[in-house]
């Protein structure tokens, strides 16, 4: 979900139930290099907490250097070593990681050193390998750095839309004693209470389906028009770029709109074409 969980958006989820937030995946060096990166890539404020912080990162001192700026203004790191995309894992982010267990170490251990606040976190986000016992490996060597929690999404860097392994995240959280997350086909609570079930974790994290319906964590099957009114209202508040603005609502209204009227929606150019519509459709 990169450059949609800004700050916006969390303060959305945040008002339908969802405990804890992470900024988008931004790249460490980059953030690091350039106050315009830092500027436009981390915003937040007093009432965004719990947040955590997504990183991609390659190597130990640069993810710790931008651990150790943010770190006053969140409440830990998150190390991205799930992302499959081409881009990512050709530089030396995301996915390719997970076959990199003693620099995933370095980096958690770098990150706890250069930190002063014992209390702030430093976790990891996985794709599982083939060979599950190279994952059950991985996972050890980090809680023995010292990672706080690892999340583990149920599938392998070459799998997109097939099941997910289950079977494989209870594995890794009978494995460790820190807290397992479990991320992956997430869509609605009845998703969480299973995924919970069938794996025991301490934890669920939900990404497209939160962008589906953000109140999902509070109960609701679909988009509740309140949530789409609060979305306009948190989105202008804060200036939301159109774009961005734009997106959220077409996938909010995707499974309560149907198809003619979804064209017409998402042709529209601009937030007072926007606002109009919704007016005369759903009704304020």
């Amino acid at each position: 979900v990169v450059r949609c969980t800004l700050l916006a958006f969390r303060s959305l989820v945040r008002k339908y139930d969802c405990d804890i937030c992470f900024t988008p995946m931004i790249v460490a060096a980059d953030f690091m290099r350039s106050i315009k990166a830092r500027d436009s890539e981390f915003t937040t404020n007093k009432a965004d907490r719990p947040l955590i912080v997504q990183f991609a990162a390659k190597d130990a001192m640069t993810l710790a250097g931008a651990a150790s700026a943010v770190a006053p203004f969140s409440d830990g790191v998150d190390l991205n070593c799930g992302c499959p995309q081409r881009w990512a894992m050709a530089e030396g982010y995301g996915a390719c990681l997970i076959n990199k267990p003693e620099l995933l170490s370095d980096m958690v251990r770098q990150v706890r050193n250069q930190v002063e606040n014992p209390n702030y976190t430093v976790s990891i986000k996985i794709r599982i390998h083939k060979d599950l016992k190279q994952t059950v490996d991985l996972c050890q060597k980090v809680q023995a750095a010292g990672v706080s929690w690892v999340t583990v999404h149920g599938r392998t860097v070459d799998e997109r839309h097939q099941p997910v392994h289950y079977d494989a995240i209870r594995t890794i959280k009978d494995s460790l004693s820190i807290p397992v997350i479990a991320n992956g086909d997430v869509k609605n609570l009845r998703d969480v209470e299973s995924t919970y079930l069938r794996t025991g974790v301490d934890g669920v994290m939900a990404a497209r389906g939160l962008l589906a319906n953000p109140a999902m964590f509070a109960g609701y099957e679909e988009t509740p028009l309140e949530c789409v009114w609060d979305w306009v209202d948190i989105a202008l508040e804060h200036g939301t770029p159109f774009t961005c603005f734009h997106h959220h609502l077409i996938y909010m209204l995707e499974r309560v709109s149907s198809q003619p009227e979804r064209r017409v929606f998402n042709a529209l150019s601009s937030t007072s074409a926007v606002i109009e519509y919704l007016q005369k459709t759903y009704g304020s």
